[in-house]
């Protein structure tokens, strides 16, 4: 076995030899071959075969890389004496309002000094569950009794309102009727006049003197709104007005208001028609003279209101056209109606401005409303309110206190003025109209630029005390009359309740009215009354104030002190009013 593993040993290492001696001889001929150079293109097609994928997280076996230690958690808990105690959950109490018992009716009764009467009455009646029916009657009378007057001073105010009214649901509607009576004296006799001699030889102006005059007013008020018609409200009036020397006057309203969708946007357009026509039997001076007016006056106002987050903007125009039927006068005016607010800091500050105007249509109504002591021979015309601009800030102080500043200028073509009428009797004519002497107003136009200024303050404490405060000053530059008559400089108002007790409550009133200039001039021959002189009404100041008590939800007593302070000042020119007043009454609310 062994002889035949060395043989097999030498013949492979012999044949190995043989190899190695061809293959240097091969070299050696090849060496004589000449040198080519061969090129091979071909295109490299890979195949998947090729591609590797590379492990996407490699193996790095360096000395630097340092494996991650094992972290274990655990908690260490040591127990902590604690001594507090808290307490059981108990639920908050909230005290409830008490709820009121609403009556549908109440009647008042007072009386007071100056013989003087209060007496209202009111009750509404529910028809169906959408229908109610309601009647109000007022009443406020004196038998006067103001010092220095040398004739009758008393008068009466009375007043009937019947509503009805309906609420369905796309439709709501309501009616009212006025009627009102006023009796009033022109016991305004100037100084100069009250020792004025009559024809028997005695003083003429003596309670036997006639200056008592009256007021009749009849009218019927509509209104109606829609919901989810392009025709959205109309308002209506229809009043007559009338006294007791054969003045009469009617007036007829009608304003629609309709909404139409314009781009997007909801354009409101106000509609408006106002007859006026009247008639006064007498001139003043001049007894069989009529003065006659009659006005139509028709107006479209489109506007446009922009809400953008804390901007509010109104863009709106006013068209007029007035018909004086009586002179046969027609005039058109065009009015801006602009207003905007923004709120710069939410509800503590609110800036707001705008630019408005209109056409006034003023009326004996009015007029002897605001001043019942203007003679029935008026020149009755309508005021051209060119514009009126204003800017201003408005918002809270607090969740109490809230606040408006305004500042304004307007310009405005034939404002009404009251002025004093001059003393005109002579001759024999004593007697024969109890508004010549002396002692009521007329009116006069003119054209007053107005620059004014306007504060208020509101105090909302809590349901139990509330205030008011507010001041307006103004200043006037008119074109042909030397002052702009009868209006005042400067007016305050401060107006507080305050809810004592459950039964207890108390308020009070305070007006403050700064001068006023009025014209004093006499048609007399005689000259009794200095010509064509001015007259400065002096300011006054008004306290009021009230208390009362409830015995129960029915019934409660009050008790009202008016001109604490006793003052005679004069609202009109020789027009003294009452001194201190009080006047003590009961309220008693019932259902039927």
């Amino acid at each position: 076995m062994n002889s035949s593993f060395h043989t097999s040993y030498k013949l492979i290492v012999a044949v190995i030899a043989l190899l190695a001696v061809q293959l240097s001889y091969a070299q050696e001929e090849e060496s004589t071959i000449g040198t080519e150079v061969v090129n091979v293109v071909k295109a490299y097609t890979p195949t998947i075969r090729d591609a590797f994928k590379v492990k996407a997280t490699p193996q790095l076996n360096d000395s630097i890389t340092t494996a991650k230690k094992k972290v274990t958690y655990s908690i260490f808990s040591v127990p902590v004496a604690s001594t507090f105690t808290p307490a059981k959950g108990k639920a908050a109490v909230v005290k409830k309002a008490k709820k009121e018992k609403l009556y549908d009716n109440y009647a008042t009764l007072g009386f007071g000094s100056f013989t003087s009467v209060l007496a209202e009455f009111y009750s509404n009646f529910q028809i169906s569950r959408t229908e109610d029916f309601g009647v109000f009657l007022n009443h406020n009378s004196s038998q006067g009794g103001i010092d220095g007057t040398v004739v009758d001073d008393f008068f009466y105010d009375s007043r009937l309102n019947l509503n009805y009214g309906a609420r369905e649901r796309d439709l709501t509607w309501r009616a009212d009727l006025d009627a009102k009576h006023q009796l009033y004296n022109w016991y305004g006799i100037p100084e100069e006049l009250k020792e004025l001699q009559g024809p028997a030889d005695g003083p003429l102006f003596t309670e036997d003197f006639d200056v008592t005059h009256s007021y009749l007013t009849a009218g019927l008020n509509g209104s109606i709104s829609l919901k989810d018609s392009f025709f959205k409200e109309a308002t209506g009036m229809v009043r007559y007005f009338g006294d007791d020397l054969e003045s009469t006057e009617l007036r007829a309203v009608v304003a629609p208001t309709v909404e139409f969708p314009i781009a997007g946007e909801l354009i409101t357009t106000k509609l408006s028609v106002d007859y006026l026509s009247g008639s006064f039997a007498n001139s003043f001076g001049a007894t069989g003279t009529e003065i006659n007016y009659s006005f139509l006056n028709a107006g479209i106002n489109p506007s446009l209101v922009i809400l953008r987050d804390d901007l509010e903007v109104k863009l709106g125009v006013e068209g007029v056209v007035s018909l004086d039927t009586e002179n046969s006068e027609t005039d058109f005016f065009i009015y801006p109606k602009i207003a905007a607010s923004y709120r710069v800091a939410g509800d503590y500050f609110i800036a707001y401005g705008g630019l408005e105007g209109g056409l006034i249509q003023n009326n004996y109504h009015d007029f002897a409303q605001e001043n019942p002591f203007v003679s029935p021979t008026l020149i009755v015309a309508p005021t051209n309110k060119q514009y009126d601009g204003f800017l201003g800030m408005k918002g809270k102080l607090s969740e109490a206190l809230s606040y408006n500043l305004r500042a304004s200028y307007a310009s405005e073509s034939g404002k009404a003025l009251y002025q004093h009428n001059p003393y005109s009797q002579s001759g024999n004519n004593f007697g024969q109209n109890g508004y010549e002497n002396g002692n009521s107003f007329g009116i006069v136009y003119d054209d007053v630029n107005t620059l004014g200024v306007f504060a208020e303050l509101n105090f909302d404490v809590n349901a139990n005390f509330k205030m008011k405060l507010n001041g307006q000053f103004n200043s006037y530059t008119t074109d042909v009359e030397a002052e702009a008559w009868n209006l005042p400089d400067l007016q305050a108002s401060l107006f507080a309740d305050y809810q004592i007790t459950e039964q207890w409550f108390a308020g009070v009133n305070l007006f403050f009215i700064g001068e006023r200039q009025d014209l004093v001039f006499s048609q007399d021959p005689v000259d009794i009354l200095t010509p064509s002189s001015i007259e400065t009404l002096e300011s006054y100041f008004d306290a009021n104030a009230h208390v009362g008590y409830r015995f129960n939800n029915r019934l409660s007593a009050f008790a009202r002190v008016n001109n604490i302070l006793d003052s005679n000042y004069q609202k009109w020119l020789n027009y003294e009013v009452q001194g201190l007043q009080g006047m003590v009454g009961a309220t008693y609310k019932f259902d039927f």
